[in-house]
């Protein structure tokens, strides 16, 4: 899920139940001009930021760019989000988190599927695996999972609400796509959205699929699918549990959502490499039939599967979050393979460290070289990490899952090494 920084959203224990996101005192300059601010893309990550902008930089004006058309209704996307604690608190912050849509995660469990070691001192199943409980790390929940657009939604009114009470100051452009951003001096950027204008700071928060994306500076193709959807769990399921499944051919996991009609649901995400991709082939109850066999006894009995859709993964990152006055977050930064989940949460990690360094110091080039110092020890070790978790699944040697297993072990086994886990999973790196 994420990682902590100093004065980030993610700031605070791992251990402390209570924590909240707190930003620095502002550093007022009554002499400095307004700041002017685009945000491009109305996503979760762009709309998180401009209301962040909005309550704590007074002096900026905010124009928010989206193609969409505000008109278009978005509260039915039905894409799965997986958000770390510290990314709940901080919308929760914001006064946007929508609870009753959103199903708590109080226990992660991770496992290696055979071939593999396995023996009594692996656990109740006698295979690797590690369980990290929302309990033993005291907090109320190690993270949530919900619908795109039951988060976005509510962003989305909160922004709308808020440009209303100040309309001269924050400025909802959607329907406007942006054409181009350009620096031509060193003080501002000209963004040509149908009119050129000109602004102190771009963030840009459009991201995208890889399969979309134009490459970036550090890129690679894992020649895998992902497929997700939902399934239906059997009523005697633990609620609130996140299953990752380590398989020969690729993770899959499952992340709970909340019941429906009272059914207990999870959102599927099932990771196949390309040239051995059979699931097209399949039909419902073949789908069900392998993926109940991947799985460990703990998940209980699959019932149903939705119908599924197929992504290709990758990895695509900027080197850098700041070129000039233009900042890139979330997936415009770096899209990374679903292993870790990690995507949605960095970029609200980058949004909240931006916010901050302009409320420490509102010079523009001064903040960006904060933000650009502070957030690459966890940007770059969650790219690094995810990208070799994706990698190891096509190597083919003898012992990968041997070893793989023995790291799972090893976690479950040394209470120190799981705590630090479960405090990236929560709140990022330090």
């Amino acid at each position: 899920m994420s990682q902590a920084h100093d004065s980030g959203p993610l700031a605070g224990h791992s251990h402390a139940a209570t924590d909240q996101p707190s930003l620095s005192a502002p550093v007022f300059d009554p002499a400095a001009p307004a700041l002017r601010l685009a945000v491009i893309g109305a996503g979760p990550a762009g709309l998180a930021l401009a209301l962040l902008a909005a309550r704590y930089l007074p002096q900026a004006q905010i124009s928010l760019f989206d193609a969409r058309p505000i008109e278009r209704d978005v509260s039915g996307d039905p894409r799965t989000l997986a958000l770390s604690l510290g990314s709940v608190q901080l919308l929760q912050r914001l006064r946007v988190w929508p609870a009753a849509q959103a199903q708590a995660i109080r226990e992660v469990h991770v496992s290696q599927a055979p071939p593999t070691l396995s023996g009594a001192w692996f656990g109740d199943a006698g295979e690797p695996e590690v369980s990290i409980s929302a309990a033993e790390q005291r907090v109320p929940q190690l993270g949530a999972v919900l619908a795109y657009g039951q988060l976005v939604a509510p962003l989305q009114a909160a922004w709308q609400q808020a440009c209303a009470r100040e309309p001269r100051r924050l400025i909802s452009r959607f329907g406007q796509p942006v054409d181009g951003i350009k620096q031509d001096r060193p003080d501002e950027i000209e963004i040509d959205a149908g009119i050129a204008e000109r602004y102190d700071l771009a963030v840009v928060a459009e991201g995208g699929v890889f399969s979309d994306q134009a490459r970036k500076a550090v890129t690679h193709d894992y020649k895998q699918n992902a497929w997700v959807g939902t399934v239906t769990l059997s009523p005697g399921s633990a609620a609130g549990v996140a299953y990752e499944r380590f398989t020969r051919r690729g993770p899959l996991a499952l992340l709970p959502l909340p019941d429906r009609d009272g059914q207990r649901r999870a959102a599927l995400v099932w990771c196949q490499p390309q040239d051995e991709d059979e699931v097209a082939e399949l039909d419902d109850a073949q789908r069900l039939a392998v993926i109940q066999h991947h799985l460990p006894a703990r998940v209980g009995k699959l019932e149903a599967i939705s119908p599924l859709k197929c992504f290709t993964l990758g990895l695509n990152a900027e080197r850098t979050l700041v070129e000039g006055r233009r900042i890139r977050i979330g997936n415009a930064a770096q899209t990374l393979h679903p292993v870790a989940g990690q995507g949605l949460n960095l970029g609200l990690r980058d949004a909240f460290a931006l916010v901050d360094a302009l409320r420490r110091d509102p010079r523009v080039d001064a903040a960006l070289r904060r933000v650009e110092w502070q957030r690459a020890p966890d940007r770059w070790t969650t790219i690094v990490t995810t990208d070799f978790l994706a990698r190891t699944f096509a190597w083919r040697w003898p012992g990968l899952p041997a070893a793989r297993g023995l790291g799972l072990a090893a976690l479950q086994a040394l209470p120190p090494l799981k705590r630090a886990l479960a405090g990236q999973m929560m709140f990022g790196r330090r």
